[in-house]
């Protein structure tokens, strides 16, 4: 069983990282300096007082040439850091490499083919391969970025790589699954592999400062609970490039409730090995196969069991989609809206929260970003779907937490209190999602914003 931990660590941030491509050579890591050409006559006025004390005024000034000279290298370390490292790979005794010495499309496609031959690979699977880099390709190079053709071979290399390691010796996910981060860093490699998807011109956070009181709380030792619609399988990769110039503590340890599809899915699960993860049967295919309910049912409880043991330990941050699964467009209309909450699951997690005896807090949270890799128009039972990607702008949002007890004051039963309070969350969800849509889709940008959400773009 897995013992929860004090507060992770924070990892080593994009812009202190070193990424090396098998092919393609290293980005350099972010120089130390965080700030290279002070304007002159700060300089000056630095120089004229010897003591090192100078005006307010002057500090000021100072501050903001370094802020911006500082958000100038994050920016240019991110345009850097999108192809993904196989870095530690060389560990794998015995994995089949071919993939990573591919120079051209061409060769990495035929090797598809030889690892097909080999027995290496099934026909499926590699079918699925061929499909997932045509539809990365086309999406990386509607970015018009220069390097596209490099980003699309290092990055569906490593990935392919990855897939095939993982046919070759399949990975068994544990009920509380922790990033892998060494010797191959699976979240990086996952960073990396969506960066190149997100349109950041057109993306917004919706009230960031919210992000920076739930770091203070989580280092308070509190617990935060994150109630948010789901959009896409990349949905954890998006919140944390989204995030990680401001808020990296909460990109690379929230704790994501996951459904077992993501966790069995051959092109999904190296993804789903970079996350930290609780990993459950979503009620949406609880019954799908008769004979293995009693089975999903077991396997549920063990995971509540080890989401409990978290939370008493408090410190951590909970991600977890109460609709049992992502958004889909209405049929009649074809518009996107956030999902139902599910009342009993919104509940469970409350009273999880409350009995851990360690302060929790309940926010709603916000996701637009269903275009960059929409689901399946309906729900499918079967694995392996088909996977439509593009490059896009996404947001997230996240509104002031919400209080059971004075929410529900009012309420004459507890099964009322429990309606008041997901229809609450859901519907403060709904409200950012469609502050995120005028921004995204109705192109207002940041006019957008409103009296409640005030919308960011903190990477520029």
């Amino acid at each position: 069983m897995l013992v929860p931990s004090a507060l992770p660590r924070v990892s080593r941030s994009v812009s202190a990282a070193r990424f090396s491509v098998s092919g393609v050579g290293s980005s350099p890591a972010l120089s130390s300096r965080s700030c290279t050409s002070l304007d002159s006559s700060v300089r000056s006025s630095l120089r004229r007082c010897p003591c090192g004390i100078y005006t307010s005024r002057t500090k000021a000034v100072v501050e903001a040439v370094e802020s911006k000279a500082s958000a100038r290298e994050w920016r240019s370390a991110v345009k850097r850091a999108v192809l993904a490292s196989d870095t530690g790979a060389e560990e794998e005794v015995g994995h089949s490499r071919s993939f990573l010495r591919a120079r051209s499309e061409e060769e990495l496609l035929s090797y598809i083919r030889k690892e097909v031959e080999t027995g290496r690979l099934s026909s499926d699977i590699a079918n699925g391969l061929e499909e997932l880099y045509y539809n990365y390709r086309n999406a990386v190079l509607q970015s018009g970025d220069p390097r596209a053709n490099k980003i699309i071979l290092s990055n569906m290399a490593v990935a392919f790589d990855r897939i095939l390691l993982d046919v070759e010796d399949p990975f068994t996910f544990s009920p509380h699954h922790q990033a892998i981060r060494e010797p191959f860093d699976y979240y990086m490699f996952g960073q990396n592999y969506i960066r190149p998807l997100i349109d950041f011109r057109r993306s917004y956070i919706g009230n960031i400062s919210i992000f920076s009181d739930m770091e203070e709380k989580l280092q308070q030792g509190h617990n935060i609970v994150l109630m948010s619609n789901h959009q896409t399988e990349a949905d954890p990769a998006i919140i944390a490039l989204l995030l990680e110039r401001t808020n990296s503590h909460i990109a690379e340890t929230m704790v994501f409730v996951a459904g077992d599809r993501v966790l069995t899915d051959p092109l999904c699960k190296p993804f789903s090995m970079g996350r930290n993860l609780l990993c459950v049967y979503s009620k949406k295919h609880m019954d799908d196969v008769p004979e293995l309910i009693e089975m999903k049912r077991r396997a549920n409880t063990r995971s509540l069991k080890e989401m409990a043991l978290l939370l008493r330990g408090g410190s951590q941050i909970i991600w977890i989609a109460p609709s049992g699964g992502r958004d889909r467009p209405d049929p009649s209309t074809g518009e996107w809206h956030p999902a139902p909450f599910d009342v009993s699951s919104v509940d469970n997690m409350r009273r999880l929260v409350e009995h851990s005896s360690v302060p929790g807090h309940i926010y709603p949270l916000s996701l637009l970003c269903y275009e960059v890799m929409p689901p399946p128009q309906q729900v499918e039972k079967q694995i392996g779907e088909r996977r439509t990607i593009s490059f896009h702008g996404v947001g997230l949002s996240v509104a002031p937490e919400l209080n059971f007890n004075e929410l529900t004051a009012g309420c004459e039963t507890p099964e009322e209190a429990k309606e008041a309070f997901s229809q609450a969350l859901y519907n403060s969800v709904g409200e950012q999602y469609n502050v995120l849509k005028s921004a995204i889709h109705e192109h207002r940008g940041l006019n957008a914003s409103n009296s409640i959400i005030s919308l960011s773009q903190p990477w520029q």
